[in-house]
């Protein structure tokens, strides 16, 4: 029989929600407490979990939480900013952590949840859903099983639609959200890390707030946050033949496109292509100039009710498995702490290099 692993959850606004929809088809799962101070995000975690809301107990603050002796296991997602606050008594209680990406908003606070992690007895997990989109997965599988021969090139598009609105519009300001490149991007950043195996040693972002959120004002403040760039990221090389050089391609204003993402992998023997939602990967080797292409074409499916249970492409259901298998004892950690620390690291050195106009080491970063 299953282990049953009782949940917490930590901020219950739509991504809290997206968890409560999978951790429902997550075979030992049941949420057993929410903490928000938002009365309102409160009813929408507790409408997402019909009657089992009954057997929920609700706070107003993550202490709380940790002291019911409710849970074995809490979701962090609540607002980026808040993390290092809201992990303090989780870190406490040693309690098993999943903390949505970006792990913090500061690299000293990710520091810190690195150190706090390595001394837990309880599992800690970054939250990365991009890496268990199925084609995302397939994709990494085949690259790093060579059928791109050595890699040498990887290049990922986003086109998407803007911001949503949140409580208090609290992502309208880097200051909260560490900036586009670290709150939306860092899931990028953390592929090309994962796809590369490899680290960043420099990057070049070119990006501004040209479109979205211009006629906005918050108590008199207009918004900061990127809404479209080109990041270029330099990886150590890994062999002497030179790093991979990786590419994000970002538009917050393009959600007519017919894929939301787009990775492209280009070794010395093949290109290999993933496209999402659509789910194909496109495989093309080198056949020489003016040769016959030899171009193949195939398809990942995903689980209908892991596509329905969430805005992730069934992302976030298979990250539930994994960490559950890891609460339980019976699965590695994945994405560790560290994982989340580098990825925001890239992410605020390309903030930096918008900003600044220039190429930033991340030797600056202590990286």
């Amino acid at each position: 029989m299953t282990q049953t692993v009782r949940y917490g959850l930590v901020g219950s606004g739509m991504m809290g929600v997206e968890h409560i929809q999978n951790l429902a088809i997550t075979p030992g799962a049941v949420v057993t407490a929410l903490a928000d101070p938002t009365e309102g995000s409160l009813g929408w975690a507790k409408n997402s979990l019909g009657a089992a809301a009954d057997d929920v107990q609700t706070f107003s603050s993550s202490a709380e939480l940790a002291a019911s002796g409710l849970c074995d296991a809490v979701i962090v997602a609540s607002p980026n900013y808040t993390h290092r606050d809201v992990l303090v008594p989780l870190f406490d209680a040693g309690l098993h952590i999943l903390c949505e990406k970006p792990l913090a908003t500061k690299i000293e606070d990710a520091r810190w949840i690195v150190e706090r992690a390595a001394q837990s007895p309880g599992v800690f997990w970054t939250a990365m859903e991009y890496r268990y989109m199925p084609p995302a997965a397939e994709f990494i599988r085949q690259v790093h099983a060579g059928r791109t021969g050595r890699l040498q090139m990887l290049s990922i598009r986003e086109h998407r639609f803007p911001f949503l609105p949140k409580v208090a519009d609290w992502n309208r300001f880097a200051e909260n959200t560490g900036g586009t490149m670290v709150e939306k991007c860092c899931h990028f950043f953390d592929l090309m890390r994962l796809i590369t195996q490899s680290e960043a040693v420099r990057v070049y972002c070119s990006g501004a707030m040209d479109v979205n959120h211009l006629d906005e004002s918050y108590d008199g403040r207009r918004p900061d946050i990127i809404d479209n760039s080109y990041t270029t990221v330099d990886f150590a090389s890994k062999d002497g033949n030179g790093g991979v050089r990786a590419m994000l391609d970002l538009s917050m204003f393009a959600d007519g496109a017919e894929n939301q993402e787009e990775i492209t992998a280009v070794g010395d023997k093949a290109r290999l292509d993933c496209l999402i939602p659509d789910g194909t990967l496109v495989y093309s080797p080198c056949v020489g100039f003016r040769q016959p292409k030899a171009v193949e074409r195939s398809h990942v499916a995903v689980d209908e009710t892991a596509l329905k249970a969430g805005s992730h492409h069934g992302s976030t259901y298979y990250e539930h498995q994994r960490f559950n298998a890891a609460v339980r004892g019976e699965g590695p950690v994945e994405v560790t702490a560290e994982d989340g620390m580098r990825a925001v690291a890239i992410g605020m050195a390309a903030e930096i290099s918008a900003r600044e106009k220039r190429v930033v080491e991340m030797s600056e970063l202590g990286f």
